[in-house]
């Protein structure tokens, strides 16, 4: 069942989204070569503390930390350990928010120093898939107009979708009805209205899309180990069209 959201809630989700904003920004300032996972973990833990709000991922079905983090070909949900960014990574911060009992969730991928053409070019498609994905977030249309956007962007610049990983509602809950894939035909799944929150998170690699996960049950990884990318956005289905929750402003795209 899609759970709609009021004006206040989803109110409500857009300060839990602001925080989230700030959050990442203030690992992103820590993120040079040698800082360690466990420390930017520690970072965005104490950071949402200290505002009232708490990482919805810590013990969420068991995992032991506020972010996932996954450097370079791991995909998505890694376990901050004493991995040290080193120059030329791709570490990619996946952080959820829990606010006066409401849900934002956002994921970034951020290079360490300088990296290569090729890695520059997987961030900016991945970004490029979640705007296209989004300005498709419009009441009336359907939940696959969202994954066939992201599609073409990625495929057209010849990157692959990971097919194995969907977006997902959310805002109650982490995890809500609908699964939203990354991949597929337009026009069909449900409707979208107005009150829909949605997290659309393009995950994508520079090579093929398969991926494994690793003993610890979380961390999951591409198969031909090709560098990884994930962007991620809670967004609001509104009258005046999609409304991103986890940015500072939480601007309209009209």
């Amino acid at each position: 069942m899609i759970i709609r959201k009021s004006a206040a809630e989803i109110e409500g989700m857009a300060r839990a989204g602001t925080l989230l904003a700030e959050t990442l920004a203030l690992v992103a300032e820590h993120l040079e070569p040698g800082v360690t996972m466990r420390e930017l973990d520690r970072i965005a833990d104490e950071h949402l503390a200290a505002n009232g709000a708490t990482p919805t991922s810590k013990g969420y079905k068991g995992f032991p930390a506020a972010l996932c983090i996954s450097p370079n070909s791991m995909v998505v949900h890694g376990i901050p350990n004493d991995y040290a960014a080193r120059e030329g990574d791709l570490i990619s911060l996946d952080l959820g928010v829990t606010l006066d009992g409401l849900v934002a969730d956002s994921a970034v991928t951020l290079p360490v120093g300088e990296i290569s053409a090729g890695a520059q070019r997987l961030l900016d498609v991945c970004q490029e898939a979640l705007a296209a994905g989004i300005d498709q977030a419009r009441a009336g249309n359907h939940l696959t107009d969202i994954s066939h956007a992201v599609q073409v962007v990625v495929e057209d610049a010849g990157f692959s979708v990971v097919r194995s990983l969907v977006g997902h509602g959310v805002g109650r809950s982490y995890h809500e009805d609908p699964q939203i894939p990354n991949y597929g035909p337009p026009g069909r799944g449900p409707v979208l209205q107005e009150g829909m929150t949605l997290a659309i998170e393009p995950m994508i690699t520079a090579g093929e899309p398969d991926v494994y996960v690793h003993d610890d049950e979380w961390s999951i990884s591409s198969v031909d180990e090709s560098l990884a990318a994930h962007f991620e956005h809670t967004v609001a289905v509104t009258s005046d069209g999609p409304r991103i929750l986890t940015t500072a402003k939480a601007p309209l795209l009209r």
